[in-house]
């Protein structure tokens, strides 16, 4: 069996920055765009645009329940004739027809009662961002996270051409559409620096990072991956992998790719690590990851 491919890029708290493997090609960023999304949304909020916990219209949970997939929305994710569409790389669905497909399974709980991953959440989250801001999701990375940052590499992903420029040669593929919340791509030294800008307190104001980090409690150990505490805030994940002590970022995963984000604030140091790497196994990437923080 081949050994699987590492791309990965740190950077500390006292500026030391260093990668490994490819620096520059283009990655998918997978679910860390959730991350993103609750940065976009909570500037939002800190800037008088949005209210985290005002009822959305129509529905009864609340943007923070989105973010925290504290909504009791279903996912598409155990929809198998999704994965059936994905597998035979048909054309996305239309937004409406997934849509209707998630809620036709009716709620898992009521809004704030339970705790279920959801990326049809993340997606409602997006479009409330859009629609009251008036501006796209493009357009809101580059302003609250790309020119503050510096970062160019960053791009949100519609097509197929698109997604045929990047590293991995298995993505000519795949149609980004099938990510509903949208998916960004970029190089693995701008995944690190999003996550750095973060913590560094040059994305939002100490408050709504607060906000960000409110952490539900979701268990200890998952079996594969490292880590020995889990819990979920808003667009984070957030526990603990074993000596590299509190995790808090994003894993995200494709049908040929995989990557994990991380902040890691318990070293002397504190790092934050980007690593992608192909196949399907979350934990590989969570596994490098780690290792790297724990050394770096």
């Amino acid at each position: 069996m081949r050994e699987p491919e590492f791309h990965s890029s740190w950077v500390t708290a006292s500026g030391t920055e260093r990668g490994s493997g490819n620096l520059t090609g283009r990655f998918p960023f997978w679910s860390f765009t959730k991350t993103i999304i609750a940065v976009c949304t909570l500037k939002l909020c800190e800037d008088g645009v949005l209210d985290l916990d005002g009822r959305l219209d129509g529905v009864s949970y609340t943007l923070r329940q989105l973010l925290a997939h504290t909504s009791g929305l279903a996912d598409y994710g155990s929809i198998p004739d999704y994965h059936r569409a994905v597998a035979a790389e048909e054309e996305p669905w239309p937004r409406d027809i997934l849509l209707k497909a998630v809620l036709a399974k009716g709620p898992l709980f009521a809004p704030g009662e339970g705790w279920s991953y959801s990326n049809v959440g993340y997606m409602l989250a997006r479009e409330q961002i859009e629609m009251v801001s008036g501006l796209g999701f493009a357009h809101l990375v580059d302003d609250i996270i790309c020119r503050p940052l510096g970062l160019a590499s960053i791009e949100l992903a519609t097509t197929h051409d698109q997604f045929s420029r990047l590293y991995w040669k298995a993505a000519e593929r795949y149609h980004p559409g099938w990510v509903y919340h949208g998916c960004l791509t970029g190089t693995v030294v701008d995944a690190a620096r999003v996550l750095h800008g973060l913590f560094s307190g040059r994305l939002l104001c100490a408050a709504m990072l607060k906000e960000m980090l409110a952490r539900r409690p979701l268990g200890g150990k998952i079996p594969g991956r490292p880590w020995t505490d889990c819990g979920y805030g808003l667009g984070l994940m957030n526990g603990r992998m074993g000596r590299s002590g509190r995790a808090i970022g994003h894993s995200g995963g494709g049908p040929f790719s995989v990557n994990a984000i991380y902040h890691f604030p318990d070293r002397d140091d504190p790092v934050t690590v980007a690593c992608f790497t192909d196949g399907k196994d979350e934990g590989q990437a969570e596994f490098f990851a780690a290792g790297l923080a724990h050394v770096a």
